[in-house]
């Protein structure tokens, strides 16, 4: 029992020596503005960490093709039709290249019929471009997980500070997701073949 006790001990006491040599520490290597910016870390309770939402932005849409958005520039003259077909005039190019499980998708699966300027999850519900990612985990659940924890695409920023983060189309083509294949480079040249 008395060895137990002892060993709680020092491991408080070693904890807080820890902290202490954090907190004075940083004093000498860093500026006094990190030394208060750690002193004001250090004070927050942990309530106040749970009840705080992580401080996290997207990063700008990829450019949509000049012309096309907003897509009610065109679409509010037109009388929406949701019957598969095949696009002409301005959408020719999304049609040749569609491959997003083409036998089963068409564009209103995606795309609002009456207000093609949001994207609609399976619910109905409407989305704006910039959480196009909730469209995409409806089928893809495992990889919105994945990047929700930041697994899969790209994160950059703090680990306990602002984020940004890329979105699905920022690497992927929604309308043709899978990555083209690429010619390998030929392997380096080996020291002792260099001439």
């Amino acid at each position: 029992m008395k060895v137990k006790k002892y060993r709680n001990i020092r491991i408080q006491v070693l904890l807080i020596a820890f902290y202490v040599v954090f907190l004075f520490g940083c004093k000498e290597k860093g500026s006094e503005a990190d030394h208060k910016e750690i002193q004001k870390v250090s004070t927050v309770s942990v309530e106040t960490i749970k009840a705080e939402k992580p401080n996290e932005n997207a990063i700008e849409l990829p450019p949509f093709s000049d012309g096309i958005y907003p897509c009610s520039d065109c679409h509010s003259d037109l009388v929406p039709n949701p019957v598969k077909r095949e696009l002409t005039e301005m959408h020719e190019e999304i049609s040749a290249m569609f491959d997003h499980d083409k036998e089963n998708r068409w564009c209103t699966d995606c795309h609002d019929l009456n207000n093609r300027d949001f994207l609609k999850l399976a619910s109905g519900k409407l989305l704006d471009f910039k959480e196009s990612y909730k469209l995409c985990g409806q089928c893809h659940g495992e990889k919105l997980r994945d990047w929700k924890v930041g697994v899969h695409g790209k994160r950059t920023g703090y680990w306990n500070g602002k984020k940004e983060y890329m979105l699905c189309v920022h690497c992927h083509n929604p309308h043709s997701p899978k990555f083209k294949e690429l010619t390998p480079e030929p392997p380096p040249i080996r020291q002792e073949d260099i001439n």
